[in-house]
């Protein structure tokens, strides 16, 4: 038996085909994300918008390329950016652009010097919805949802959808559902109950019928259409389940032991995340719905590999303007043997990687401070650098071990930041006083919606029982 999993990324798209007899990877097919078309005008006011039928045509090649290589697969889970949102006409087809993630026009004023999310946020703790999980932020499905319809950018009949449950409903032909994983990332959703917030959403002027049905984790959505088959190479009546967040998924496909397990992952931004039983969200940390009913604890920052990628840009910007290059040069590896050759603790020099802020406090900006004459270097820089981000994780780890759920005897890795820096990974085993394991399969979360698949078929029983799927490569430094 063979499950494609499909992952729908802010970079790429990629398909997974799962080997469930031996949990062999069979084949990865992955695309650029091309889809963007954020005007230079729009990106100087931080807009992120996306051609969502773009998207849909590169999913439908990497599925495509991936069944040419395995043949055929016996069910399919999709995942993907949990975050941003689309408009789904009555006719099933998307309106407009697909807002990203990374959209700030949540943080546009509103009127009298309140943002949108401001606003949310009052109306929401008024309720008392902040603490069942409903916390609004730039870019979620809610606070995109609300500014269209102070703007008038919504059409009767028409809802909002996540790209991965949207990407489901093309491919069975089917509206967009939901389950509580995805919708946990909207600021609309009770995650405590696992219900839509209806008062919040009546309060904020939306209509219920405008957001999508939750529906139970690995529910079977609907199967492939003629029409899907006939593009990608798919059977008709292949079963999809219900997508489910990037985020989980990748905890799925990269955790074996969901108990004793911390998780980092470091892709274009990232996260430290654990498995618990029941929702404790802080400040700081998310309750976001794991697919087996439980939770998973979440410190997600804006930093990342995009991190790293703005003093890459920056290393490139010099060259560029004052030696001729291109501006187009790899210089990662040289990043890294640079920093490398670097004490801990860059010699005082100290980064604090808060960029584009925290969700928390969007408007903060990052920080360098002992700069000197002797720590001013590119290496300096890079060293610094990878170590705040280490530093951020490492510090909602340590509120979530105050909390008494941190404790955990495993240190697992995913993303490529961590599969393509071994210095990330040595700094990040000494700050966590742990060895990382990563799993052997690359690309944690088209790997879980994958396995998703095969708990929805009724392959295995539940998702503890997957995860011996899951094997590891212990990377030393």
């Amino acid at each position: 038996m063979q499950y494609l999993g499909l992952d729908i990324g802010t970079t790429t798209v990629t398909a997974v085909v799962v080997d469930v007899a031996t949990g062999a990877v069979v084949t990865v097919q992955s695309a650029a994300n091309d889809a963007e078309v954020t005007s230079v005008e729009d990106k100087q006011k931080g807009r992120s918008e996306w051609d969502a039928e773009r998207m849909m045509h590169v999913a439908f090649g990497v599925i495509k390329n991936a069944v040419e290589v395995c043949g055929g697969v016996d069910g399919i889970g999709v995942t993907g950016q949990m975050h941003g949102m689309l408009v789904v006409g009555s006719d099933g087809v998307s309106v407009g652009s697909f807002v990203g993630w990374q959209d700030r026009r949540g943080m546009d004023v509103m009127g009298d010097e309140e943002t949108y999310v401001g606003h949310m946020r009052r109306v929401s703790e008024g309720l008392g919805a902040f603490a069942r999980g409903c916390r609004p932020h730039p870019g979620y499905l809610g606070t995109t949802l609300f500014w269209l319809a102070q703007h008038g950018h919504l059409l009767d009949g028409a809802m909002a959808s996540f790209v991965p449950d949207y990407a489901v409903a093309r491919l069975t032909g089917t509206r967009p559902v939901t389950d509580a994983t995805n919708a946990a990332g909207s600021g609309l959703f009770d995650v405590v109950d696992r219900v839509g917030q209806a008062d919040l959403i009546d309060a904020l002027g939306l209509s219920v019928d405008g957001v999508p049905e939750v529906c139970e984790s690995g529910k079977q959505a609907g199967s492939v259409t003629q029409a899907v088959a006939d593009v990608t190479g798919l059977k008709v009546g292949t079963p999809v389940c219900v997508a489910c967040g990037d985020n989980q998924a990748s905890f799925l496909g990269s955790v074996g032991d969901l108990a004793g397990s911390v998780l980092v992952n470091v892709g274009t931004g990232g996260q430290v995340s654990v498995h618990v039983g029941d929702a404790m969200p802080t400040d700081e940390l998310e309750a976001r719905p794991f697919v087996d009913g439980g939770f998973l604890l979440v410190g997600a920052g804006l930093v990342g590999g995009r991190s790293y990628a703005w003093l890459r840009d920056f290393l490139r910007e010099i060259g560029k303007t004052f030696f001729g290059g291109s501006g187009q040069e790899d210089l990662y590896e040289m990043m890294n043997r640079l920093a490398a050759d670097v004490a801990p603790g860059a010699d005082g020099l100290f980064c604090e990687p808060l960029f584009t802020g925290t969700r928390r406090e969007p408007d903060r900006r990052g920080v360098w401070t002992g700069v000197g004459t002797s720590n001013f270097s590119p290496g300096h820089m890079a060293r610094a650098l990878l170590e705040g981000l280490t530093e951020q994780f490492a510090q909602l780890y340590d509120e979530m071990d105050r909390m008494g759920v941190g404790g955990r005897t495993k240190l697992v890795g995913a993303g490529n930041g961590i599969r393509k820096n071994l210095l990330l990974r040595s700094i990040l085993e000494d700050r966590f006083g742990m060895v990382m394991e990563v799993p052997v399969h690359t690309e944690e979360a088209a790997f879980g919606a994958a396995l998703m698949g095969t708990v929805s078929n009724g392959v295995f029983e539940d998702v503890k029982d997957v995860g011996r799927m899951v094997r590891y490569q212990s990377i030393k430094s």
